[in-house]
């Protein structure tokens, strides 16, 4: 059983709205049924239009079409590969590393068939948003330089290499589930996977033609923040929704992501205007996201004043990082991809052992998982999971790297670069004047 499908009990019964009963075992809750209707909305929302407005507007403007087209690709492979065989793989009962073939094609799943008491259709539809979104954030980490033939190959072994499997480990009754990891709407499973990706990535290819000495800065601000708020709006559904039921789990999950946003938000934007003389946009939204990405894991785990928290460390640890891994490391990780989500992932899954205990007065969280009598036995079960998924990851997204370069080639030339991918990739632009 997952770490959601234990919060299944609704409280819809208390609503009073049409339908609005506790479902009996075995039947269907008309009220968690909408409330997740409308949180796959929103999680699909978070990557189109959000993600690739918010990626589009931070690219170079010869490059805002590839980005925007690489997300709607995206988009539609990871959808028919989870409906192939990625469901299946992930959630299908198979062993503690791997699940089997039993859902291909949905097969044996009708419209009366249940996760929990709620349709199975719909609790795979739900999972394939976060299919979808998870390799489309890879995108950051070789935005601007990467062949649209590279981008859908790798996209694709991707998901079926790395990010079935860890979703089978954490969420779909593998290993690092039955150790009671806490990984509530995908620290680990989405955050960590694909910063960690981005980063091999980013080494794999190399930076892009003049960084780090030639400025690149974002295009079209006013794209980025809209698509900044779109994610914002939807990760209430990405968070909130994980708690499968319209219920107190997913009010509390929904509160604690709004504050940790806020907070990572302000931290952020207040270290720029402190270290640089003047608050940026970009500093803002970037804030934000981190809080977001950091608050992921912990967010069914915790109360509000570890959401606080959360987002002030999200806010100083995920800018720190990013300065080090452009200033000193100089790797090009184009839309800082490893610094916000995989280190915010990595914050956030370690904070949800310590910030779960019961005994942090105003901070205190809802206790560690069964299994795990103390805050060193919980911290001891995250730690692992960081660590394994970690490895696993970068190992495995290296070696598909490499057959993907073998296969068609990585990189476009330089020539291609500096026209850009709009006019190379789709002989399209982003803006047509005349």
């Amino acid at each position: 059983m997952t770490n959601w499908q234990r919060t299944l009990p609704a409280m819809a019964a208390l609503l009073g709205l049409p339908g609005a009963v506790l479902a009996g075992e075995g039947e269907m809750s008309g009220g968690n049924t909408a409330w997740i209707l409308t949180s796959t909305a929103l999680v699909l929302f978070m990557t189109l239009p959000g993600l690739a407005l918010f990626y589009g507007g931070l690219v170079r403007s010869k490059n805002v079409l590839s980005v925007l087209m690489q997300c709607f690709a995206i988009g539609g492979v990871s959808s028919i590969l989870w409906l192939l065989v990625g469901y299946s793989l992930a959630f299908g009962e198979g062993n503690a590393y791997i699940g089997d073939f039993s859902k291909v094609l949905m097969a044996g799943v009708g419209r009366d068939a249940l996760s929990g008491d709620i349709p199975e259709a719909l609790f795979m539809l739900f999972q394939m948003t976060f299919a979808i979104i998870t390799p489309a954030l890879i995108i950051g980490g070789f935005a601007e330089r990467m062949k649209f033939s590279a981008v859908l190959l790798f996209s694709a072994l991707w998901l079926l290499a790395v990010y079935v499997p860890v979703t089978h480990w954490v969420w779909g009754g593998g290993w690092l589930g039955q150790m009671g990891l806490y990984d509530f709407a995908g620290g680990v499973v989405v955050h960590i996977t694909a910063g960690v990706a981005a980063l091999v990535a980013a080494i794999v290819l190399g930076p892009r033609k003049g960084f780090p000495g030639t400025p690149m800065p974002p295009h079209n601000m006013t794209m980025t923040l809209t698509g900044a708020g779109m994610l914002w709006v939807g990760w209430f559904g990405f968070n909130g929704g994980s708690a499968l039921a319209a219920n107190g789990d997913a009010a509390m999950a929904m509160l604690v992501t709004h504050i940790a946003a806020a907070t990572g938000a302000m931290t952020w934007m207040f270290i720029e205007w402190k270290r640089f003389g003047k608050p940026s946009a970009l500093g803002a939204v970037t804030g934000m996201v981190a809080g977001l990405g950091t608050i992921t894991p912990a967010s069914g785990f915790i109360g509000p004043g570890g959401a606080l928290v959360l987002g002030l460390l999200a806010g100083t640890v995920c800018f720190s990082a990013t300065m080090y891994l452009k200033r000193v490391l100089k790797i090009d990780d184009s839309l800082d991809v490893f610094p916000v989500h995989g280190v915010g992932g990595i914050l956030g899954t370690f904070l949800a052992g310590v910030l779960s205990a019961t005994s942090l007065g105003a901070f205190s969280g809802y206790g560690f998982a069964e299994g795990n009598a103390t805050m060193g036995d919980q911290v001891s079960v995250q730690l692992i999971g960081i660590v394994s998924v970690i490895v696993f990851t970068a190992v495995v997204t290296w070696l598909i790297l490499k057959v993907v370069g073998a296969l068609v080639g990585l990189r476009v030339s330089e020539e291609q670069e500096q026209q850009g991918l709009d006019i190379h990739s789709h002989e399209e632009r982003g803006y047509d004047i005349h």
